[in-house]
């Protein structure tokens, strides 16, 4: 990678239309991030031929340049020596940037916002249930039996593991309500208290309640003749959504109105309380139903047309990544998990990662530019380990027809893992360390998908390369 010099950043200002045309910057691990007065004045071409520029494109209002990890650093502090602007918060530059959004790119900001925060504690739950699959999973070591069959001694070890991992997914309600009542300018606190208040073992479990209604034993609370379902949301995604909403709405209307001196007697218990009653009363039976219609119409989609659902989610998913579309999916993942047990949709979002790096590391191969090969090494690596954000913007997207191969080779894995019924336990890191969070009897037919997300995209790139005779 070239050192990051003055002369290289003012080489991306100016191609980014100059100084006037910069509202705002911020970075992050590897990005500079721009609000631009006018993005048709960006020379794409001439900035990614700088040298230390590893890609570039804009997406949810923000023009980014990557950099690349602590050299991002050292051109955002030129940056701002150059332009003579003080750099912006990233909160600050997100609300610009939402300014930029129509409704729809605004709704999946939102989403982003919300779901994004609470990723490591869910994607660190998903890596130790993989542990616990290892140690509990029958036939993974032994014909049909499992590590803690044969070590039973190892049984209080397991126990432990999945009480640990677990937790994030049993208290899931808590953790969205603390994000989303954040997101909507509430108190986190307050958010928390409704996550739980909506999980608390006196309600019949979400687990429970087909049993309980088809047996016609779900508990019911008596409010002055109107019956309402005494019942849990867990690993339910809408309820909370919604009722976090609600509550941050009402806190910070009553904060206005309320006076000071009583604003602690009022304000939190008055909004948790009227959004507590209105979430047993009307927000969560109605959600619960649309969460429950939405996870029946993924199921039956793929249990009916598992070919064609592998082919276009294969297909869609790195150009939703793209578009940032692929955040709504997440809280359908959840919501998967929490009502049957597992996900067939993330399995396939691993695959997809894994074929960009597999089209990154056919660039290696396909390109006499020695700093393109180190970009495609260490993007791909990083593909590999689930993060594709390198290896799709700063090479495949780049040339176009490495992304094409390796949507090709998503595709093709994907068909195979949904044919053969393969399910995720959780989300979990998505690329080739993903193999844990799938359930141990479907690590085979997920493994071999893993080589086809591999060897098509490589393949088809290299071949691509050679047969167009590309020079890059």
């Amino acid at each position: 990678m070239a050192k990051v010099t003055k002369k290289s950043v003012e080489e991306i200002v100016s191609a980014v239309g100059g100084t006037d045309n910069i509202e705002s910057v911020t970075h992050c691990v590897t990005r500079l991030r721009f609000i631009l007065h006018d993005e048709s004045k960006v020379d794409q071409e001439t900035l990614e031929n700088i040298d230390i520029v590893r890609g570039s494109f804009s997406s949810s209002g923000q023009y980014q340049v990557i950099i690349g990890q602590g050299a991002v650093e050292k051109a955002y502090a030129f940056l701002q020596e150059i332009t003579g602007k003080e750099g912006s918060s990233k909160d600050e530059v997100k609300e610009k940037a939402g300014k930029k959004q129509n409704a729809f790119q605004r709704f999946i900001r939102m989403l982003a916002d919300i779901f994004i925060p609470i990723l490591p504690a869910i994607v660190t739950a998903g890596l130790l249930l993989g542990i616990n699959n290892i140690l509990t999973g029958p036939g993974i070591f032994f014909d049909e039996q499992s590590l803690i069959d044969v070590y039973p001694q190892w049984s209080g070890i397991a126990a432990m593991i999945s009480v640990i991992a677990s937790a994030a997914f049993v208290f899931l309600p808590a953790l969205i309500g603390w994000s989303a009542v954040t997101k909507f300018g509430g108190s986190p606190l307050l958010g928390i208290v409704l996550g739980l208040i909506l999980v608390h073992p006196d309600l019949l479990s979400a687990y429970g309640y087909a049993d309980a209604s088809a047996a016609g034993e779900v508990p019911v609370w008596n409010l002055f003749g109107l019956e309402v379902e005494s019942i849990g949301y867990q690993g339910q995604v809408l309820p909370v959504l919604l009722a976090s909403y609600v509550l941050a709405k009402i806190e910070l209307y009553l904060k206005k109105r309320v006076p000071d001196v009583i604003s602690m007697l009022v304000v939190a218990p008055g909004a948790l309380l009227i959004t507590g009653l209105l979430s047993f009363i009307i927000i969560g039976p109605v959600t619960f139903a649309i969460g429950n219609a939405i996870t029946d119409f993924f199921v039956a989609t793929f249990d009916s047309f598992a070919l064609l659902g592998g082919l276009l989610y294969g297909l869609l998913y790195a150009p939703m990544v793209v578009t940032g579309l692929h955040h709504t999916f997440l809280a359908v993942d959840l919501q998967l998990i929490g009502s049957t047990g597992g996900t067939f949709l993330w399995p396939i979002l691993a695959l997809s990662n894994i074929a960009q790096g597999a089209a990154a590391f056919a660039m290696i191969l396909a390109t006499k530019d020695q700093n393109l090969r180190g970009l495609a090494s260490s993007s791909g690596i990083s593909a590999f380990l689930g993060v594709t954000e390198p290896a799709l913007f700063g090479v495949n997207l780049r040339f176009r027809f490495p992304f094409v191969c390796a949507i090709i080779g998503s595709a093709m894995a994907s068909m195979f893992i949904t044919v053969n019924g393969v399910l995720a336990t959780s989300i979990g890191v998505g690329g080739i360390p993903g193999v844990f969070s799938i359930f141990p009897e479907d690590w085979i037919p997920f493994i071999i998908g893993m080589v086809i997300a591999i060897v098509v995209p490589f393949v088809l790139t290299i071949t691509y390369a050679k047969v167009k005779k590309i020079e890059v």
